[in-house]
Parts: C-alpha cells; sequence; structure tokens
C-alpha cells in the first residue's frame, strides 16, 4: 500500500508539472518513476531504509531524495509548492475523463477556467468549441463526462479493497480467542467494485477483538464501537464494519451477510416453501418454531435441500434453479490457468525484457506465455513496425531455443490496432506468422455503434485474428464502454471462432461477468489475460478469473486453461 501511495504523489506530480508547462523530460522522468514504484515487488520503505532507492530503474537522485522526503515527513515540499501555486480545481479537473493536463492548461489560460463549475458553464454557453483542437464534438463530451464524474460512486475497485481486507484479516487473526474471520459482502462475491467492507468473526471475548480492530494502524476515524461490532474508516472515505457473531450462527451470519440481496430473497422464498423460516441467525422450523443453527455455510444450503453455491454466483441470475436440478457449474479456479495470451514487454511499452517476462510467467507455473506487442498506430505506446515485430518473432525463437527442456514455451504474437476504418495495422502474411493476434480497439472509439460494431466484426472475420481484446473499451469509473452491438460480437465470435478477452486488469475487467456469461450460453471460448507490463502484472490474473466464477465459466470454457498442445491445436481451429 506504501508503494501504491509514493507512486501516487508522483504521478500527481507529473500531472501538476504538465498542468505547469514544464520540461517535458522532467514530466517523464516522475511518471517513469511512479510506474517503476507502483510495480516494485518490494516494500519500498525497506528500499529507503537499505539506502537502494536509486537502484530502481527511472529513480534518479533528485526523485530519490522526493521518496526519502515523503516516507520520512509524510509530505513532499516540491509537491506543496506545485499545489500552492495550482488553482485547487485544475487538479480535480484531471478527473473528468478525456481531459488531459494539456487541455486543463488551455482552458485556464484561454478561458480562465479554475473548477468543475466553470468548465460546465463554458461547455454549456460554446465557448469551449471555439478554441483550438476542440469544436463541438469535443465540446458536448466534456459535458456528458462531467455527468458522468458526478454520479460516479463512492464504491472502490476490488483490487483496493483488497489489500486493505487482507492487512485487517492478518492484524487480528494474531488475537487469542478469534475463532472464524472472513469478509463478506460484495468483496466475498468478487464484485469488480466493493462498497463498505464487512468482516464477520466468531470469537470467545468479543469485546478485546472489537477493541483492537479500532485501534489498528490504518484506522483514520472510529463512527461506532460496541461489545460486539464497530464501524471505521480507512484511507480517509473506506468504511470498514466488523461484526462479531455466536460461533453457532457463524454459517447463517455469513449466507447473509455475503449477499446478493436478490439472492437471499430467493433463498428464503425457497426456505418457506419447504416449511422454514430463514433469517440471518438461524433456520426456523415453522411447524414447531424449532430453530436451526449452522456454523457453516454449506449447512445452510444442506438444510433446504440444495449443493453449496459459490459465493461469486449469488446473484439471483438462475443459480438457485441450476442448484435444484444439480446443474450448477464446476468454476473456474486460479490453479486451472496454463498461460497468458496478452502480456507486453520492453520491445514496445512493456518494462521487461522478453526473458524476464518468461521467467516469471514460468514461476507462476505456465506453461506458455504470449508476448503481444503493440502495432505501428500506437505510437505513443511505441508500436512496432513491421520489421521490429519480424526481429521480435526472431528473438522469441531465441529465447525458446535458452528455455528449452525448461517446461516454459514463449508464443510470438502482437496486439494489433483496429483502425478506424476497419483495417487491421498489419498485413495478413504477417499476422500468420504469428503464434497469437490480439485485435483491439484502441483509437476513435468515438464512433457510432454500428462503426464500432462493423471494425469488431470485421477483425474476427480475419483468419488469422485469435482473441479480441478487451472488448468493450470500458475502464471503471473513468471511461464508459463504446457503443457497440454486443448481440452481434457474440454470433461473430461464435462463427468465427474467435475468443473474447477478460482482460484482467483491475480497472478494466472487460468483458464483463454479464457479457462473459452469455459468451459461454453462446459457446463462445473466452481468454483471460492479464495484459501485464511487467513481471509484477501478470498476478493480476486472479482478477480475471474472479470475473470467469461470476460468469459461470469451467475450465472448458476458456482458451489459455487448455494444455499448450490443446491451444496450438485450438488456435489453428
Amino acid at each position: 500500500m506504501k508503494n501504491r501511495e509514493v507512486a501516487g504523489l508522483l504521478y500527481e506530480m507529473a500531472e501538476l508539472l504538465e498542468l505547469h508547462a514544464e520540461n517535458r523530460f522532467k514530466i517523464i522522468a516522475f511518471s517513469k518513476a511512479a510506474r517503476a514504484i507502483e510495480s516494485l515487488p518490494e516494500d519500498i520503505s525497506i528500499v529507503c531504509r537499505e539506502k537502494r532507492l536509486q537502484s530502481i530503474p527511472g529513480v534518479g537522485k533528485a526523485i530519490a531524495q522526493k521518496v526519502e522526503e515523503y516516507l520520512k515527513t509524510g509530505h513532499i515540499l516540491a509537491h506543496e509548492e506545485l499545489l500552492a501555486k495550482t488553482p485547487p480545481g485544475l487538479v480535480k479537473l484531471l478527473q473528468i475523463s478525456g481531459l488531459g493536463p494539456k487541455t486543463v492548461f488551455m482552458l485556464h489560460e484561454k478561458l480562465n477556467i479554475t473548477n468543475l463549475e466553470e468548465l460546465e458553464n463554458a461547455a454549456k454557453e460554446h465557448r469551449i468549441r471555439r478554441l483550438p483542437r476542440m469544436g463541438p464534438t469535443r465540446e458536448t463530451n466534456i459535458l456528458k463526462s462531467i455527468e458522468r464524474y458526478k454520479k460516479r460512486s463512492t464504491r472502490i475497485l476490488f483490487s483496493t479493497a483488497e489489500p486493505i481486507v487482507n492487512d485487517i484479516l492478518a492484524y487480528l487473526r494474531g488475537m487469542a480467542g478469534l475463532e472464524h474471520i472472513t469478509a463478506a459482502g460484495s468483496f466475498r462475491r468478487a464484485k469488480e467494485t466493493v462498497g463498505d467492507i464487512d468482516i464477520l468473526a466468531t470469537a470467545g471475548r468479543p469485546e478485546e477483538i472489537v477493541a483492537a480492530f479500532v485501534r489498528m494502524p490504518l484506522v483514520e476515524e472510529v463512527l461506532a464501537q460496541g461489545p460486539t461490532k464497530a464501524s471505521v474508516i480507512v484511507k480517509e472515505t473506506i468504511q470498514v464494519d466488523l461484526r462479531i457473531v455466536e460461533h453457532q450462527s457463524f454459517g447463517t451470519v455469513l449466507q447473509y451477510f455475503t449477499g446478493s440481496k436478490e439472492h437471499n430473497v430467493r433463498l428464503r422464498q425457497l426456505a418457506l416453501s419447504r416449511g422454514y423460516s430463514l433469517s440471518e441467525y438461524s433456520l426456523t422450523r415453522l411447524t414447531d418454531s424449532r430453530d436451526l443453527f449452522f456454523d457453516r455455510e454449506e449447512e445452510v444450503y444442506a438444510a433446504l435441500g440444495l449443493p453449496y453455491i459459490p459465493p461469486e454466483m449469488r446473484e439471483d441470475r438462475g443459480e438457485i434453479e441450476a442448484a435444484l436440478r444439480g446443474t450448477l457449474p464446476r468454476l473456474l479456479e486460479q490453479k486451472d490457468m496454463r498461460g497468458d495470451l496478452h502480456v507486453h514487454n520492453n520491445w514496445s511499452d512493456g518494462r521487461a525484457s522478453i526473458l524476464e517476462m518468461t521467467q516469471a510467467a514460468l514461476d507462476l507455473g505456465y506453461e506458455y506465455i504470449a508476448l503481444c506487442d503493440h502495432s505501428p498506430s500506437i505510437g505513443i505506446a511505441g508500436g512496432l513496425t513491421p520489421e521490429k515485430l519480424e526481429q521480435k518473432i526472431q528473438a522469441i525463437a531465441a529465447v525458446n531455443e535458452e528455455m528449452e527442456g525448461m517446461g516454459i514455451t514463449v508464443l510470438a504474437g502482437t496486439e494489433v490496432d483496429i483502425k478506424a476504418n476497419g483495417r487491421l495495422d498489419y498485413a495478413d502474411d504477417l499476422l500468420a506468422r504469428c503464434d497469437v493476434v490480439v485485435a483491439s480497439v484502441h483509437m476513435s472509439q468515438q464512433q457510432t455503434e454500428r462503426a464500432i460494431t462493423g471494425r469488431l466484426i470485421s477483425a474476427m472475420e480475419n483468419e488469422n485474428v485469435d482473441i479480441i481484446g478487451h472488448p468493450t473499451g470500458r475502464i471503471i469509473d473513468q471511461r464508459e464502454p463504446y457503443e457497440v452491438d454486443m448481440q452481434a460480437i457474440l454470433e461473430t465470435a461464435a462463427r468465427t471462432n474467435t475468443a473474447l478477452e477478460i482482460n484482467s486488469h483491475p480497472s478494466r475487467l472487460d468483458l464483463n461477468d454479464i457479457n462473459a456469461k452469455a459468451a459461454r450460453e453462446m459457446g463462445v471460448k473466452i481468454s483471460i489475460n492479464s495484459d501485464a507490463h511487467d513481471a509484477e502484472q501478470l498476478l493480476t490474473m486472479k482478477y480475471g478469473v474472479n470475473v470467469a466464477r461470476r460468469a459461470w465459466l469451467e475450465k472448458k470454457d476458456v482458451l489459455n486453461a487448455l494444455s499448450l498442445k490443446e491451444l496450438l491445436s485450438e488456435l489453428k481451429r
């Protein structure tokens, strides 16, 4: 968590420097250092204490001094000076989708805009469209982005909640007298975003556990405290609720607080039809008012004649009916993943070499990894020219020779851009030389639904394309999905035997669980990929597996749950 704090501060400094039109190389330096620290596999505090900050790629003497200053004092003087000379509202404007530092700087310079209200008024009064490189369409999109920002929920990404939950559980598990402890709610159901974090526990001396909970180092405010429950604020805005319950009722309480509300309503209806009343504390037999207590969730479902339903499936999307029929899927697990089919390296915008990414994949137990760097249209990401892609294919062949007998194969791939006119960024003969072709939309995402859908269909109809990357283009709470006819996409994917990606980046998770479940029902293969740009990001695969489980996916539904031999056969097909 400290690494993210430091990286976040450096990212903000880069944005502030760009707002003030500072030296471009200085801005790049802060951004590069932030990315390196964000993906650092060890605690930045330890690196600092051992005087190794400048060993981090991109961290020079000046930035190392600032990092050390923050870790010792909790602030960076240069950051505070930048904030002091920046109208406070300008920093907030950077949170509006589509507004980068250069645009914000121009709006401030040309229209004296300093806050969100002034930006909205300028757009409504059609003053923005008259500025260079803006126009009516850009002005309309700014208004739409402002509206989305205002509606933004207080929910946080699952990946943001996860380290908080892990820290709390690790802290409390050392307490004497604690028996069970687990997270419940939307976190336990592995939803892409999480509201308040619910922690349930059983303990012989609950007051001691509650007292330890409110004294945790990460607690910033105590909202409420009683003998068996408490609520606190962590990380400025995130509420965490602890509830300690009777051991005999832990199963029913955990089931109730895991939810979802819709699943619980259906379960209670089933209980009534079978002569029971189900509450959060017990299952009551209506004939004699006898309470039945369960300390395990499995016993709650069994008492109602159901097999255990995994938390990720509890959304009232047919899971109870499937349980009654005995047709619940055997959900995909992390250990089922045999490789990663969409990974970047330092041939384009990645931060690790082919060999480093391969070794990291081997350490995870993978059989294969596909290195899919960007194509030329994505110049900002260092997209490869056709000649460079040829060279990379040769370099991968050399790595495979070096790694022979190690149990892993490197697949030569590309993430080829689907251009605005629907054409792919490489010629067919070059794509045919790749083991894996991921085709993605990156540019011109404001096109009509018909145009975007046509681009994706055109790509899937190319016999060289194996996977459509992040198929709807959304970034959670930052960018809406582009307009696309998902039914047409699924039908084409089924017809052309093209896999659709669940992109495991925690801000993407695209396809979402609804669309991935629809894909499964139509027989479309899913590929779950990290889109990793360094070795550490390979670990985000687990977030894609969460989506797959919520989508009812089994091992047989997932392209990269196949063995290498099976995968190569499927790709040829």
